[in-house]
């Protein structure tokens, strides 16, 4: 009774609120003689007067108001409207949203601030907005994802809200970020055919170790950890154990939230060898040419890698022909008995498409025109697969950025054309090199080079190369145009002044020099390019105490000062897989200097060679040489500041740099017109450091020798040798190289520097 009694007096007030409700808004429509705007602080009334469904003159109705009341709203810039109606005057009374004026954070010290502050930007929470509260939780959210993806689970964010004058409030995120989650343990279950060690090595991941401060592989993240779960499927697959699979994993962190033990659970299953090979489907009448591309081999056991390659190889053959959606599907059939299987490639081609534009993604600095012009898959074309492929590595090899992937939809209601996305993620594109050197004889030596490969994001490059050191004191202005012409064609601009003394005392003598040169690119294959040009150079030699022989003799017989007009050819082809920290590829490079006219006239000519073998997923070999020949023209003498020299880096190790060669009367080194080196390097992870790639260690030896007609003759015996190891690390200023050097092969008067590093250079 009591309850029907509660339910009847509910219903009755409920009712009596809806009739006082609908008495107070209901109005009978009018003409608008006029609308006022109460409440605003900082919002201009033109804002509001937009948003309005009605006009002085409309008629107005309930229908209107509420459409009224629901554009407001949505312009999220007002936490209380409503419409009050005075007569024939409609009056609109608002309460705005305070304005964030400043975003704060506390207590961050994993992330950057300028990066946290772009995050809550893109969430709405940033100088000038409107506040709201539902962003402010997001933004929490957001900041608590953000540590759980860098391991940092114990992660505590609280947020404060501060109001101020003027309808405006301060923003603070205070957070105690704890101590990253670290892994523990990881246990592999269920092998057989492989050691537990020997499957864990396969891990970026690990339990740590001294360097876990610098690589950060004992910190738990989820897609570390699936991307380790692929290399372990991919070696299994690899070896003939097609029906592998992971059957579970467990990832189980304490209640400290600091320590994560990782359990995976697997099941080998059998080793099976390949019976055979079948192609199936339609193949456009060339079966021969996709047999030649099979890469399976019957008799030898199931490999997913050689699966995937030659499937893959068959899908950019049929792009080759324009067939973007081709299928190609390798279906195996498996003997349990026997454990063989056999593999039927099942080939679908289906239609032939058309590129219909191509569009460019992610580029925020660098300007289209830079990425388009290196395209050779045109709009309104066939696609064509190679073209695709060639173009994204020619994209990639521009350098300007850290990511370059293609992506391929299909136009809608357009089943021959599909669209091609450039998607491009920008990096820093200055370089900075230093060097230094030091030796009880000569002291420390130091050099610096700048240069932007992508300036002003328009492909050009500018340059300065200093260099203060006693033997080379070294001023290098360039710029390169590397599209002066649409077809590709290359300019570069040199203009330098180098002065070299081996004392630094003015009493002394110097070889001073200074030029400009002009140099074209031609690029004549798609990774071919030849080189020409021309310059002017003038040569003083500045008389001192301790003047060379061979320089005074020189000098006595074609003066102090000479001028050449020297015309430069080369020819450069590089294939290597990465710039910085290369595993597989080549480069080659040569360049020849003729100088027809002026006072030194004559030939010089450099060859470098470079191979990278990989010898597994963690070691690397390397092999360098280069080869320097000079000689004169005409009647005079060979110019003996045209002399190579060797030794340091670049060179030899472990000897001074420029330090190696013939010596003249005054037991000067004054260089040769003949250069031989070679060096050769092993190179492995670095102890505790994992499969971390940008930190490794490396051993080393060199060999090389400088000679030539002005000295003796360069043989074998004029040969130095060093053994040693160093340390390879792609630093946030450019790739470094921290070398120790013992000679093995060294003569009397040899300047001995035993430890040497640079930033900016491979060899």
């Amino acid at each position: 009774m009591q309850l029907n009694r509660f339910r009847l007096t509910t219903c009755a007030a409920l009712a009596s609120m809806i009739l006082v409700a609908q008495s107070a808004w209901a109005v009978d429509p009018f003409t608008v003689r006029d609308i006022q705007i109460e409440g605003l602080q900082r919002v201009e009334p033109g804002t509001v007067f937009v948003s309005l469904p009605v006009r002085v003159g409309d008629t107005y109705s309930d229908d209107k108001g509420a459409t009224a009341i629901q554009s407001l709203f949505a312009l999220g810039l007002f936490k209380d409207v409503r419409i009050e109606v005075k007569g024939d005057v409609l009056v609109v009374v608002v309460e705005e949203r305070p304005t964030v004026a400043n975003v704060e954070f506390v207590g961050t010290k994993e992330f950057d601030k300028d990066v946290l502050v772009k995050s809550m930007r893109d969430i709405g929470l940033a100088d000038g907005r409107p506040f709201d509260k539902a962003q402010l939780d997001r933004a929490e959210q957001e900041l608590k994802r953000q540590y759980i993806n860098r391991s940092l689970y114990a992660a505590q964010v609280v947020s404060t809200v501060t109001p101020i004058e003027r309808n405006r409030v301060n923003l603070t995120f205070t957070v105690v970020e704890g101590e990253p989650a670290k892994i523990s343990e990881i246990r592999i279950v269920g092998n057989k055919a492989f050691s537990e060690s020997t499957l864990r090595d396969l891990f970026d991941l690990d339990t740590g170790g001294w360097l876990s401060w610098y690589t950060k592989s004992n910190r738990y993240s989820r897609a570390k950890l699936n991307a380790d779960l692929e290399t372990l499927r991919s070696y299994y697959l690899s070896r003939g154990y097609l029906e592998f699979k992971i059957d579970s994993t467990q990832v189980a962190m304490q209640p400290n939230k600091t320590d994560i033990g990782i359990n995976i659970n697997i099941t080998e299953g059998e080793r099976y060898v390949v019976s055979s090979v079948q192609l199936a489907g339609e193949y456009l009448g060339k079966e021969d040419e996709f047999k030649s591309m099979v890469t399976i081999r019957p008799g030898q056991a199931y490999n997913a890698d050689d699966v995937a390659k030659t499937t893959k190889a068959f899908s950019d053959y049929f792009g080759n022909f324009g067939y973007a959606f081709a299928r190609v599907e390798a279906k195996p059939e498996i003997d349990r008995v026997n454990n063989r299987v056999s593999l039927v490639l099942q080939a679908t081609p289906s239609r032939r498409a058309y590129v219909r534009k191509i569009d460019v993604a992610g580029n925020t600095r660098t300007r289209d025109v830079v990425v388009r012009r290196e395209f050779r898959q045109l709009e309104a074309s066939w696609y064509d697969g190679d073209k695709i492929r060639l173009s994204r590595d020619r994209v990639d090899r521009l350098g300007y950025f850290g990511d370059v992937a293609i992506e391929t939809q299909e136009v809608p209601g357009t089943p021959d054309q599909v669209d091609l996305t450039v998607n491009v993620t920008e990096k820093p594109t200055g370089s900075l090199s230093l060097g230094a050197g030091y030796s009880s004889g000569d002291g420390l030596g130091l050099s610096f080079g700048l240069k932007q490969e992508n300036a002003f994001g328009s492909g050009n490059s500018l340059g300065i190369q200093i260099n203060t050191s006693k033997f080379n004191r070294v001023v290098v202005l360039n710029t390169t145009d590397p599209y002066f012409t649409e077809d590709g064609v290359s300019r570069t601009f040199d203009l330098y002044s180098k002065t070299s003394s081996p004392y630094q005392d003015e009493d002394y003598y110097k070889l001073e020099s200074s030029g400009a040169s002009l140099r074209f690119g031609v690029p004549f294959t798609e990774i071919d390019t030849v080189f020409f040009g021309a310059g002017i150079e003038k040569t003083t030699i500045v008389p001192g105490t301790l003047l060379p022989a061979s320089y005074q003799s020189y000098a006595d017989e074609f003066g102090y000062s000479s001028t050449a007009f020297p015309l430069t050819a080369g020819w450069a082809r590089d294939s290597r897989d990465s710039s910085l920290a290369p595993t597989s590829g080549r480069f080659q490079r040569a360049n020849a200097e003729w100088s027809f006219a002026g006072d030194a006239k004559y030939l010089r000519a450099t060859y470098q060679f470079q191979q990278y073998f990989p010898l597994s997923k963690q070691y690397t070999a390397a092999f360098n040489t280069e080869i320097g020949l000079g000689s004169a023209s005409g009647s005079r003498s060979y110019p003996v500041f045209k002399n190579f020299y060797g030794g340091g880096l670049g060179s030899v190790r472990g000897f001074d740099q420029g330090s190696l060669g013939p010596r003249d009367a005054t037991d000067t080194v004054i260089g040769g017109s003949r250069k031989l080196n070679i060096n050769m390097e092993v190179l492995a992870p670095f102890p505790g450091a994992g499969n971390d790639r940008t930190l490794r260690m490396y051993g080393f030896w060199d060999i090389g020798m400088v000679g030539g007609d002005n000295a003796v003759n360069a043989n074998a015996n004029d040969l130095r040798s060093s053994v040693g190891v160093g340390i390879s690390w792609i630093s946030p200023v450019g790739p470094l190289r921290l070398a120790f050097a013992k000679p093995i092969r060294k003569f009397d008067g040899d300047k001995i520097q035993s430890m040497q590093f640079q930033i900016g250079t491979s060899f």
